[in-house]
């Protein structure tokens, strides 16, 4: 279930990247790298810097096809897709949790402190969507907008408070995702936003 999810959380971003990339008209190479980085690019970044390499999706193709699968739904099915706007909300948001649980449990396997796999789990699930609005030539939305980083961090504080219970890990990912995903779907419901800094 946890690969299940996983699969599921990188076709939402590819799609959500690929989307993204039309509605700035690029052509569909272009669209196509919008929708890769987004998917991989917080994974890729955090097998690099724990010196994992090749990183995941290259060793596993599963992901490369999903990706490619979600580039031509996006394409095909550009239209329909704004109607179904919530249901890929809904697939974000769980890739969210998922991914922000593998940077976490990747930095554990490398035996780094709590602090540094927390900053791992935020760059996996964050880092894609980042990249993306870069490329795209936009302020990232994590950035001037949405709680998002915020979720993935209070995550992996959630997650190491319940791994000192000696808590199953089945039971462990299931409640931390479930914080994450109410948070994010809490933070959007009542409009939660981090107030903006302004220079005087």
């Amino acid at each position: 279930m946890f690969y299940l999810l996983d699969i599921i959380g990188t076709m939402a971003f590819a799609l959500s990247g690929a989307l993204t990339a039309m509605n700035k008209r690029l052509d569909p190479f272009g669209v196509f790298i919008i929708a890769f980085v987004t998917a991989v690019g917080g994974g890729t970044l955090r097998d690099t810097l724990i010196g994992r390499t090749p990183v995941g999706w290259m060793r596993d193709l599963n992901y490369v096809y999903f990706i490619i699968a979600g580039y031509f739904l996006a394409i095909i099915f550009r239209k329909k897709l704004d109607r179904l706007r919530t249901s890929l909300f809904l697939f974000d948001t769980i890739g969210l949790g998922v991914f922000t649980l593998i940077g976490l449990e990747k930095g554990l396997a490398t035996n780094l402190h709590p602090i540094i796999c927390i900053a791992l789990g935020t760059m996996t699930a964050c880092f894609g969507g980042v990249t993306r609005d870069i490329l795209c030539n936009e302020i990232p939305v994590i950035f001037r907008r949405e709680i998002y980083a915020t979720i993935c961090i209070i995550g992996g504080i959630v997650f190491f408070i319940l791994k000192r219970w000696n808590l199953d890990d089945d039971i462990l990912y299931v409640i931390t995702s479930c914080v994450m995903i109410t948070l994010r779907l809490l933070a959007v419901k009542f409009k939660w936003y981090l107030p903006a800094l302004k220079q005087d």
